[in-house]
C-alpha cells in the first residue's frame, strides 16, 4: 500500500508506513524505505519543475514526474505483492 499511496499522496503514505512498519522485518523495511526515498526524490524533481516553469520547461518536468510516479509505483507494488525485492531507478537513497 505504501507504493500505491505514493501515487495519490506523495511521500505521506511511505513516511507513515516507514515509521510504523520498519520493524516488521527486512523486506517490509526495504520496501517502505525505497518508497519513501522515491517519493522524496520526486518531490525534489517537482520543486525543480515548478521553479523551471518560469522559463517554460517546468511543466514538462512536472508531467514527467507524475507519469514516472504512476508507472514505477505500480511496478513496485506488483513486485512487493509477489514478495520480490525492488529498487526504484533514479531514486536518491536518503532513508535506509
Amino acid at each position: 500500500l505504501v507504493h500505491i499511496g505514493g501515487i495519490f499522496f506523495w511521500f505521506v503514505p511511505p513516511l507513515i508506513g516507514y515509521l510504523l512498519l520498519k520493524d516488521r522485518g527486512p523486506f517490509v523495511r526495504a520496501h517502505t524505505a525505497t518508497a519513501l526515498n522515491f517519493q522524496i526524490t520526486l518531490a525534489i524533481a517537482a520543486v525543480v519543475g515548478s521553479v523551471l516553469s518560469i522559463i517554460g520547461i517546468g511543466l514538462l518536468i512536472i508531467l514527467a514526474v507524475y507519469v514516472v510516479n504512476i508507472v514505477f509505483s505500480i511496478i513496485a507494488a506488483i513486485k512487493a505483492n509477489q514478495l520480490q525485492w525492488y529498487t526504484y531507478p533514479l531514486a536518491f537513497k536518503l532513508v535506509s
